[in-house]
């Protein structure tokens, strides 16, 4: 655990998405015991222990799952389909017909990467914003590059909002908050000569409209609509912080049907893929 523990800061702090797996209840004589943990990495490969052979088939596909939609998901791995255990939001069921004999329940948990917020300005607006997208796990970025960062929050105030603009722009940035006026906001967008996909990047006056006055009401509302922006509109991360990884291919195992993640360490014969080696004796006995 304290190996699975370490593993799992190090690749939060490399800002690589993973799944935490951990198994909360385990039923002999499956030979994973409760508290035992594994991470499941982007690629589909395991660092850890979390069952045997064809349980880390079924915990490696429903794992790409979470990272998919981000959502933690307890898994039940069975032997047959005769426990009660209902398919509800949250919870899933995975009869596996090679499996020992026992049951295992496998809570999910997927690791993504915080979005990056740049920051520009060394303003009270900008110090404001900087504080609150901290408080909310955001990953700051200041008078840095804005290469890879999520959404940018452009608060100089009238100094170097144009260059900035651009830079963030050419990064590929989707959310782009001028500090501005509504009249000033659009005097510098007609200066910059942006097109029109580039102009509705760029959301100025920034911020929803609340009223705000204080530096700190006016970093609520911008923070308000970039929280918007990431948690309905779907923003990632630009192209230039490198496209998610793909989804590893998936087979069918032709003995048991459950479905195999393609890669290094895949069981095969004949151009067929198995979830263990059980499946694949049986296939072959019969062939």
């Amino acid at each position: 655990m304290t190996d699975i523990a370490e593993r799992a800061r190090t690749l939060t702090r490399q800002r690589r998405p993973f799944v935490h797996a951990t198994v909360v209840r385990a039923q002999e004589p499956t030979s994973a015991r409760a508290g035992d943990a594994a991470v499941i990495l982007d690629d589909g490969s395991i660092e850890g222990f979390v069952g045997g052979q064809c349980a880390e088939s079924s915990v490696r596909s429903a794992a790409l799952g979470t990272l998919r939609d981000g959502q933690t998901l307890l898994l039940r791995v069975l032997p047959d389909s005769s426990a009660d255990f209902p398919e509800t939001p949250g919870a899933l069921v995975v009869v596996n017909p090679c499996h020992s004999g026992g049951a295992i329940e496998i809570f999910l948990r997927p690791v993504l990467p915080a979005p990056v917020l740049g920051v520009v300005g060394s303003t009270p607006i900008g110090d404001a914003v900087a504080t609150l997208a901290g408080f909310l796990n955001f990953e700051v970025a200041r008078g840095e590059s804005l290469a890879g960062t999520t959404a940018a929050v452009v608060a100089g105030l009238g100094k170097g909002e144009e260059a900035a603009i651009r830079q963030a722009l050419d990064a590929g940035v989707g959310f782009i908050a001028l500090v501005a006026s509504r009249r000033r906001g659009a005097a510098v967008l007609d200066g910059l000569g942006l097109t029109d996909d580039e102009r509705a990047r760029v959301h100025t006056p920034a911020g929803v409209d609340i009223g705000a006055r204080t530096p700190e009401e006016i970093a609520l509302s911008i923070m308000a609509e970039v929280v918007r922006a990431v948690r309905v509109d779907g923003l990632a991360l630009p192209p230039a912080a490198g496209p998610p990884p793909a989804a590893p291919p998936t087979a069918i195992d032709p003995i048991c049907g459950m479905t195999v993640v393609i890669g290094p360490d895949a069981i095969t014969a004949e151009d067929h893929y198995f979830c263990g080696t059980g499946c694949r004796t049986a296939f072959l006995a019969r062939a």
